[in-house]
């Protein structure tokens, strides 16, 4: 393995818990390095899945979180002035594609359409990286793979993804896990007890229901994991949730005292 990656290789399993057949799935779908495209809401796990797959496959991880500012230089690579004079330096996803990691776009629909062009000639037969500026076409290492992911149904028309994009793509679907393996999550990860973990995890399905009801999601196992941290650590409950939950969810007060009413009506 290239030691240019040595960075990005996961060196501790990362705690993970299989909803489905998603491992399996994964792991067919590496090898023959199909890309691949991660759906489902915020905070459900999606990230921490290619973290563990990453982990499982002893690939190395190139993570890059997506947003309106990020340019195709930002992924590809630009030249910069050193002492030398000008040099090109490869951006993240092209010292993935050289060097055989797992490049991971997190909200792939959040880049500028212009920005994600570039993943094209990557997700066919060709797989390639043309680098434009430096004349230079980087024909992708045997073990690259591209994996995406976005929340369909959060973002507007605008940057919901192309049908030209999605098609070059397999698709996994994640949600939130089942109330169960949900409990044990949270207890695991914010290191409380199982009661308080569910507890937490019966106020987020009541936020959930309210989905396009109010809200445009509803609490993520990543928000209760963070409630179930400061509960441990000596906050009260009401401040937790107050602060975790509540105020990032919402800025409605008839929402936001709908949502505390949840709360006060779990724990008393």
């Amino acid at each position: 393995m290239s030691t240019a990656l040595d960075e990005y290789l996961i060196r501790t399993e990362p705690f993970y818990q299989a909803a489905g057949p998603e491992i399996e799935c994964y792991e067919r779908a590496y090898a023959h390095r199909m890309p691949l495209m991660l759906k489902g809401p915020t905070g459900c796990g999606k990230t921490r899945f290619v973290e563990y797959m990453a982990w499982k496959l002893q690939r190395p991880l190139v993570t890059l979180a997506c947003n309106e500012d990020m340019t195709a230089s930002d992924l590809i690579g630009r030249y910069l002035l050193d002492a030398d004079g000008t040099a090109w330096h490869d951006g993240p996803m092209t010292l993935a594609v050289r060097h055989g990691g797992i490049c991971y776009l997190d909200e792939v629909v959040e880049a500028r359409q212009d920005t994600t062009v570039v993943i094209h000639p990557l997700t066919d037969a060709r797989r390639i990286l043309p680098l434009d500026k430096k004349g230079e076409v980087v024909k992708a290492h045997p073990d690259f793979q591209l994996v995406v992911s976005y929340n369909p149904g959060y973002q507007s028309s605008s940057k919901d993804m192309k049908p030209s994009t999605r098609q070059r793509f397999a698709s996994l679907e994640f949600d939130y896990p089942p109330e169960d393996k949900e409990v044990s999550i949270v207890a695991h990860e914010a290191g409380v007890s199982d009661v308080l973990a569910r507890q937490l995890v019966t106020i987020a399905h009541c936020t959930r229901a309210l989905k396009q009801k109010g809200l445009d999601e509803g609490v993520s196992t990543r928000m209760l994991i963070y409630a179930g941290i400061l509960i441990r650590d000596g906050m009260s409950k009401a401040q937790s949730c107050e602060m975790t939950m509540i105020r990032p969810l919402t800025d409605d007060p008839d929402m936001a005292l709908a949502i505390r009413n949840f709360v006060t009506a779990q724990f008393g």
